[in-house]
């Protein structure tokens, strides 16, 4: 069994991969999942090439029934659980008049609902690591779950139940040895961010690697140091 292990969603690529880049480098044992398998597969080679201990586990987040696969592969596979990274996300811009009911569901779904039933479903690995060393789960909100953004009012609600969760999680497990942190990025240069790369250049935006390193800053905080959450800034985000 692994000494320390981590399972990130969303793993495939952008924020998700650099995050669990990271954790690679700091000798976590990995499961990755993503909902597509051939995406997955290649980023899950890339890690195995640099030397990780990778477990590929495609799933979609949207249903219950894949949480709780990926969950059980992971234990089945290491045995612990010492990081959990919530980051698989979606957003659909448009004007609330215009909002179709399967756009709202799919974005409370994917963003929300499964950040919630990986917390329930880890919890007991996460307890036992908690006890001992202490856990750590990362959750990847926005800074529109910071500040509500027009044409993104369903995914700045999400992103606010993110932030809100995390705060409630960290009162509720302080005394289990079990931290969360909330990662607030305006832009980042990753492919969820190609809709607005005609007014915002890529080279302007936050880069993968920032959100990465500030999962390594928060491994190497003191068990009396809580961060609950991060907001990462443009210099050109003045307004927020």
């Amino acid at each position: 069994m692994a000494t320390r292990a981590a399972l990130v969603t969303g793993g495939s690529s952008g924020i998700g991969l650099g995050i669990a880049r990271v954790l690679a480098e700091e000798g976590f044992a990995l499961t990755v999942s993503a909902r597509r398998a051939d995406k997955l597969d290649s980023a899950a080679e890339a890690l195995r090439a640099s030397g990780a201990d990778v477990l590929a586990v495609p799933g979609n987040v949207a249903q219950e029934e894949d949480i709780v696969s990926v969950v059980a592969r992971h234990e089945e596979a290491y045995g612990r659980l010492d990081v959990l990274v919530n980051n698989a996300g979606l957003g659909i811009s448009g004007p609330i008049d215009t909002l179709l009911t399967k756009h709202l569901d799919m974005q409370i779904a994917i963003n929300l609902r499964s950040m919630i039933l990986f917390y329930r479903e880890a919890m007991p690995m996460l307890r036992a690591a908690g006890a001992a060393d202490g856990a750590l789960v990362v959750n990847t909100s926005s800074i529109t779950g910071k500040i509500g953004t027009a044409q993104l009012s369903v995914y700045s609600a999400t992103k606010h139940g993110i932030v809100g969760f995390t705060e409630a999680m960290n009162q509720e497990l302080r005394h289990a040895g079990i931290k969360s942190c909330a990662l607030c990025p305006a832009y980042v240069d990753t492919a969820l961010s190609d809709y607005v790369k005609d007014d915002v250049a890529a080279q302007d935006m936050i880069r993968v690697e920032d959100l990465a390193e500030s999962v390594r800053f928060l491994l190497r905080l003191s068990p009396q140091c809580v961060v609950p959450e991060m907001i990462f800034r443009r210099p050109a985000d003045t307004d927020v």
